[in-house]
């Protein structure tokens, strides 16, 4: 294992990070901090709780959630796309690093930004509603697994983009879409059978589902369902970054 290797891409995409802190860290969190004010005014005069949670801590979940999502695609496609863009990839595949010390530096770094910006998120929320998390530990691992499953998923949107106009395109016609009809505001339950029965199809459901069933031990689906789900995700965007650099997919491109 190249750990030098990791270390200076991971070192180089947080340092980045720090060095556009408004953008990076700043500007997402007043951005979760707005949609949490103004939801939380807007609909939660009407809905006051939500199994027995006050409305306003009920979002919490959902808005990290969405944050997470967006931040690790955002975050992992931009940090390997730039290095295509400028034509230093040539440098990085030539170098005596494997494609698994690649992926871990960039989709490391990608995941650990956007677990920082939950944490802050989450720590802002605090300032607002009472907030409890029940079991702790789940929650940790919905974090750290959503986060380095849709950085990987970002990685491979990356690759597969030729221009910065796709970076954008799948999370925002896409994944941001999912994620507000995936529950972040409501409940499924709350729904008629026939859109209840159709929200099950959207996977990210799931995922905010297992993460707020770890805040206050109430979720929309089983909470083993959701982590077997994520799982998935996590398999298949492996599958996809390992298809990527066997077969040389869009890397020098």
């Amino acid at each position: 294992m190249n750990w030098p290797a990791i270390r200076a891409i991971y070192g180089f995409e947080m340092h980045r990070a720090f060095r556009t802190l408004l953008q990076s860290i700043v500007a997402p969190v007043i951005s979760t901090s707005l949609y949490f004010v103004v939801f939380g005014a807007a609909i939660g005069g009407r809905i006051t709780s939500v199994d027995g949670v006050p409305y306003g801590a009920f979002i919490v979940p959902g808005l990290i959630m969405l944050t997470l999502l967006t931040q690790s695609i955002a975050n992992a496609s931009f940090g390997i796309y730039f290095p295509r863009f400028s034509g230093t990839i040539y440098e990085i595949l030539s170098a005596p690093i494997s494609a698994f010390e690649i992926v871990a530096g960039y989709v490391g770094a990608a995941a650990t930004k956007s677990i920082m910006l939950g944490l802050i998120i989450l720590a802002t929320s605090a300032l607002f509603v009472p907030l409890r998390i029940e079991h702790p530990v789940v929650m940790v691992l919905f974090l750290v697994l959503t986060a380095v499953t849709f950085s990987l998923f970002g990685f491979v949107i990356g690759l597969w983009a030729d221009g910065f106009e796709k970076l954008q395109l799948v999370p925002l016609l896409i994944v941001t879409p999912l994620t507000f009809l995936g529950g972040s505001f409501y409940s499924i339950d709350m729904l008629p059978p026939v859109w209840r029965g159709l929200s099950l199809v959207n996977p990210v459901v799931y995922l905010i589902s297992g993460f707020r069933w770890s805040f206050y031990g109430h979720s929309d689906v089983n909470p083993a369902v959701s982590l077997g789900m994520a799982l998935v995700f996590l398999v298949a965007c492996l599958a996809a970054v390992a298809w990527i650099f066997r077969t040389g997919y869009r890397l020098k491109s």
